[in-house]
């Protein structure tokens, strides 16, 4: 375990990356999501839904001292696996058995930091095993959305062992993205398996291409 270090001396980034369009490929941005509703904590601290923004994340990346990652990750695991990586560990997995084009972006957005000299002293990637990636407009997965909440508590803990906590509880906090995007809002309003528009989903297309 590492010495506490009062957490106002340390600038903290919990960064969610991934697609919520893609089903499990949301993991990341749900635990983001859920952990900003839960927690409220120091300015120092940082929640942030970095989507498939890629490269432009680094900018986030370089002011941290502590960067935690959340996402869904192809370990070759059984699906629903929740496993760790630490510090210099972190970019080989971001890279090596790419999923979706958000984790070479991310892989080479730590390149980017290490290149310029600021890189995060301290590194955690909470990743979880994705059963279903091809369902566009789908939620996540029951066996992936119960890793939510110990993917939370992993970070949590990870956080006070570094002398950083929450500065209190909340219930419904500032949400990070669009409402209609929220996970409750988002399942709650697709349509069902028999009424699903093939060609995608018709709630983020024009008029005009739902009519084609």
């Amino acid at each position: 375990m590492s010495e506490q270090v009062p957490s106002e001396e340390k600038s903290v980034l919990i960064l969610g990356i991934g697609n919520v369009l893609w089903a499990d490929e949301g993991f990341g941005v749900r635990c983001v999501e859920t952990l900003n509703k839960q927690c409220r904590f120091a300015d120092n601290v940082k929640l942030m839904d970095g989507g498939t923004q890629g490269i432009y994340l680094v900018q986030h990346v370089q002011k941290a001292d502590i960067l935690v990652v959340f996402d869904a990750i192809d370990y070759g695991l059984k699906p629903g696996t929740l496993r760790e990586i630490y510090d210099q560990d972190v970019p080989k997995f971001m890279g090596a058995k790419q999923m979706s084009l958000h984790q070479t972006g991310f892989q080479e957005v730590l390149a980017m930091a290490e290149f310029t000299g600021s890189y995060p002293e301290q590194l955690l990637l909470i990743g979880c095993q994705p059963v279903e990636l091809e369902d566009f407009g789908g939620s996540l997965r029951d066996e992936v959305k119960a890793q939510v909440a110990p993917a939370i508590s992993i970070a949590l803990n990870y956080l006070k062992e570094r002398g950083i906590v929450p500065v209190s509880d909340q219930t419904g906090g500032e949400g990070l993205a669009p409402g209609e995007l929220e996970m409750q809002t988002y399942e709650s309003g697709r349509p069902s398996e028999e009424s699903a528009f093939r060609k995608g989903d018709i709630r983020f297309m024009s008029s005009e291409e739902g009519q084609s």
